[in-house]
This record gives C-alpha cells, structure tokens and sequence, in this order.
C-alpha cells in the first residue's frame, strides 16, 4: 500500500526528472508540459538560457499578489510593447482561469497564442515572440509583439531594371509575404508554413494560387520539404540542393529571385513560391530552360523590343558556349574554314606563342574567372576597378610577353560579355562550367567533338524533369501555342491564355473582348476620340 505521503514525493521525483529531461533538438520538448508551479517554470528556463546573456526574465506580481513571469530575447522583441503589457498585467486581478482572462480582456495585443509544452513555446519565443506564464497555470501565454531590426527594402542589385518596380525583397520574411500580397490581392493566395532544420527551426513557407496550381504539384513541394531533416537552413540554397529532380545536372531546376513582381506573376502562371527566412531569395518551382533567358523587364517593354532582346540572347548564348571551342577546332583543325588574309593574320600573331591553343585558351579562360571572382569578393569601392583594369593589364601584358595570342584575349572577351547577357545568374554559371569540356573536345575532335558536345547537352536537357515538367518544354514536347513567349515575346493581349505545358486549374487568363476589339481595329480607338483617316482624307469615329 502507497501512502500519501509517499505518492506526492513520487510524483514530485517524477516532474523534476521530467524537468532535468536530457534533449537535442526543441522538437524533442514537445513532451516536456508546462507546469502548474512557477518555480519550476522559472528555474527550468533558467537553466536552458544559462549563459544566454541576451535571454531576459521578469518576474512580477499581479494586483492579487498572484505571482508571473515575462520572458524574451532582447532584440527580438519591442521593448516598449513588453512594457505595455506588463503595466497592463499588474493591474489585473486573478483567478484560476486567469490565461482565459488575460488573452480575451487584458493585453492589448494583436497576436496571442496559447502553448502547453516547452516545444511549442521555445519556437514561439525563440522567434522573437513574448511568453507568459503565471503561477498555477499549466499554459504559457505567447505575445506577438517582435520587434528585430531589418533591412530596408532597396532595388534588387541582381536583377535590376529600366522600367518595373524598384523593390526587392529582404531577409525578414513577414516583409516579404507582406510584398507579395500586396501585388496578389486575393483569399486564393494561400501561405502554408513549415520549421525546417533542427538547430536553426528555419521558418519555411510554401506559396501558392489555390485556384490557379496544380495540387499534385504542391503536394509534391510540401513533401519533399518535409522529407529534409539538417541541423541547419541558413539560405534558400540549402533547399534547392535537397528538392531538385536530377542531384547531378549542371542546369538549374528551380528559379531564385529577389523580386516581388517575378513571384507575384509566377504564382499566377500556376507555379509555386518557396520563401525561407533569413535569406531574400525565393524559390520557384517547376522551372524551365527557357526562364533562363526571360527577364521580369521583358514584360514591361513593348513587345517589338523585348523580342529582339530575347533573340539577342539566344545569339550570346551561343556565343559564350561555343566561342572558345570553335576557334580551338579551327586553328588546330579547321584552317581551311577561315578566308586567307584573316587565316595569315592568325598564324602571324599565333608565331611566337609556345602553347597550342587548347593550353591558351584553358590559361585566358581561367585568368578571367578568377578575376572575376576577385571583382566580386572585395569591396565593391574597388571591385569593379580591379576586374576591368586587371582584364585588361593582365591580357595586354600576355600579348607582349608571347604567353597568348591577340586574337584569343579578344575572344575570351567576347565570351566573357556574352554571358553577362543570360539574365538568370544560376543559367550563366551552367554555361561557363560546360565552355571548358567542349574547349577540350574541340582541341581533341575538332568540329566534330563541338557538335557531338552540343548534341550530348541537349540530350541531357531532354531527360531532366523539373517537378514532373520537362526541361525543354514547350520545345520538347512541342506546344505551338506557347512558342508566343519562348521564341517571340507576344503582346499581352495575344497571350490569353497560361502556358500549356504547366498543368493549371484555369488556363484562360482574360476575356475575349478587348482582345477580339483590338485584332479588328489594329488597336484601341476610343468611341469619343475622332482619328484621322490620312489615307482618303475623311475622319471616321469608332
């Protein structure tokens, strides 16, 4: 028979060794409750916060002499609310249902939760939140009242424009759901949240048009989400390694971008958006080839232009892949392909050069990544300066000391400003990884090891997938009708309709009306507005 006595010191044992619960990551605390007693509360946060001098615990009395805490991480949370709330809380009287009383009557919050467990409240507060808890309540009381420092919201450095918004997103990623919403004012645009990372508890959320995306796609986002389990996701590129189709390719599967307005018009093309906190780069899946060479300015610019600035792209592409190849393979192989005073020009400047031109062009292709490289990690002050003027003291003086040929500094030039024409950085890279392999296919099969590089390329574009969707679609699987904006850039008022190759919900992207109206009359003509006819010498009104 157990006695009273003895069966309060096992229950006491029991709650303090529940308290003493070794753990390694905060979702293991989730079986940790809260207790009745605000000494153990207190002394037990105490003990997880040792040696944590940002942690603050304030410990007061209600009207009723009813004893509480307050606890936060100072630079987290608005000092001047917690303030408010605490003279608000010294005035309450108490009761038992005092965490009723408070979170419906008393603080003068917006946001309020409720936690039962050091799991959840470890998150909450951890995050920038507020906890309460108040002697012989087992519940904590989470007050949404962060306050951490951001930056402000400044123009893309990565994907600047002549004409489109200015803003670009930040680390905080309340600012950034908030930019998004702003552009997508609609109940559909649906934000689902997730943690991911067991040290970090990174805040993760899954963006999409509910109306507008394919279910199958977002489920399969969240899922592979869920599927990641690391200590730590410190940027979005944490992510994009663990969810792509194909670990190996060199081809990017998913889109990264810094602004709103390329998220806000893929999530209406039935896409969905990845944004993780700490970092202003937001995912987008599925992604194909042909978004590598789309700019959000593409869009904004009449169509005449845009068109002609995509062609030229493609035109640069090419040339910053196979440049340096095709005048290896000729100048080792091919002489016969060049006309004969460009072709003595050549060997004349190529005579005292004591490399093949493989080795030159290997020797000038490295030498300009790592200058710009260098361009990139030092100070911006001075980055630009040393990149343009070492490209060009570098290439002079190998041209004087016999190491490279003129001829190949002015290609690797060439080569070097094309790729700065592919607008989606993580495109570029991919190019200037595959430029080296085919510089050494050419040097070792000529025209021949080019072409069946090239062919090799495009076969493993053909077999990657990106979220189910082909990689080279809508070229392969040809969809005609969505060549209007990969081969051309259509006016908007001929794309009616979304692209095929993304299975959506809605395809129809606007009414026929206005459409129908401006096919007939060549554009709008107002019906008060008179228009001269210059060819008969009439006036006509429509």
């Amino acid at each position: 028979m157990v006695t009273t006595r003895g069966r309060k010191k096992k229950e006491s044992s029991d709650e303090h060794s529940l308290f003493k619960k070794d753990y390694r990551f905060i979702d293991e605390l989730r079986s940790v409750p809260i207790s009745l007693k605000l000494e153990d509360n207190n002394r037990y946060l105490k003990d997880l916060f040792e040696d944590c001098s940002d942690f603050v615990i304030r410990e007061f009395k209600l009207q009723d002499s009813l004893r509480a805490i307050l606890f936060f991480v100072d630079g987290m949370a608005k000092t001047e609310e917690v303030h408010e709330a605490m003279r608000a809380l010294m005035i309450l009287e108490g009761g038992e249902s005092i965490i009723d009383n408070i979170s419906e009557k008393v603080l003068p919050v917006s946001q309020l939760q409720k936690a039962d467990n050091y799991g959840d409240l470890l998150l909450s507060i951890l995050g920038g939140d507020t906890g309460l808890i108040v002697d012989c309540n087992n519940q904590a009381l989470l007050l949404g009242i962060r306050g951490m420092e951001k930056r402000s919201i400044n123009e893309p450095e990565t994907e600047s424009v002549v004409r489109g918004p200015k803003e670009g997103f930040v680390e905080n990623i309340r600012t950034n759901t908030s930019m998004i919403r702003r552009k997508l004012k609609t109940p559909h645009l649906k934000m689902k949240p997730m943690i991911i990372g067991r040290e970090s508890n990174t805040n993760v959320i899954v963006t999409y048009l509910d109306d507008l995306a394919n279910p199958k796609i977002v489920e399969e986002v969240i899922g592979r989400l869920e599927k990641i389990d690391i200590d730590a996701v410190l940027e979005s590129g944490y992510l994009e390694e663990f969810i792509q189709d194909s670990a190996y390719s060199p081809f990017p599967q998913l889109q990264y971008t810094e602004r709103p307005d390329m998220v806000a018009g893929a999530l209406l093309q039935g896409r969905v958006g990845i944004i993780v906190d700490g970092t202003p780069f937001v995912l987008l899946v599925p992604f194909i080839f042909a978004e590598i060479m789309q700019a959000s300015e593409d869009y904004y610019e009449r169509f005449q232009i845009a068109t002609l600035v995509r062609w030229l792209r493609y035109f640069f592409l090419m040339l910053s892949l196979l440049t340096p190849g095709l005048y290896v393979a000729i100048t080792t192989y091919h002489q016969d392909l060049l006309p004969t005073t460009l072709l003595l020009s050549v060997a004349a400047s190529r005579e005292a050069i004591p490399f093949p031109a493989v080795v030159e062009a290997l020797i000038m292709e490295v030498t300009f990544e790592a200058l710009r490289e260098a361009g990139i990690r030092l100070p911006k002050t001075i980055g630009s300066a040393v990149s343009i003027l070492g490209a060009l003291v570098v290439g002079q003086a190998a041209v004087q000391a016999g190491i490279v040929s003129a001829p190949m500094v002015i290609i690797v030039s060439i080569t070097g400003i094309a790729s700065f024409t592919i607008p989606r950085f993580n495109g570029a890279i991919a190019v200037r990884m595959l430029r080296f392999p085919i510089i050494i296919a050419a040097s070792l099969f000529g025209m021949y090891g080019i072409m069946t590089s090239v062919l090799l390329i495009i076969g493993h574009m053909a077999s990657l997938r990106s979220f189910g969707i082909p990689y080279l679609s809508p070229l392969g699987p040809l969809s005609s009708s969505d060549l209007k904006d990969i081969v051309i850039r259509a006016p908007w008022w001929a794309m009616k309709k979304r692209p095929a190759y993304l299975p959506v919900q809605d395809s129809r992207r606007m009414s026929d009306d206005v459409v129908d109206e401006i096919m007939e009359q060549s554009g709008q003509r107002g019906k008060h507005v008179r228009h001269e006819n210059h060819g008969h010498g009439e006036e006509d009104e429509s």
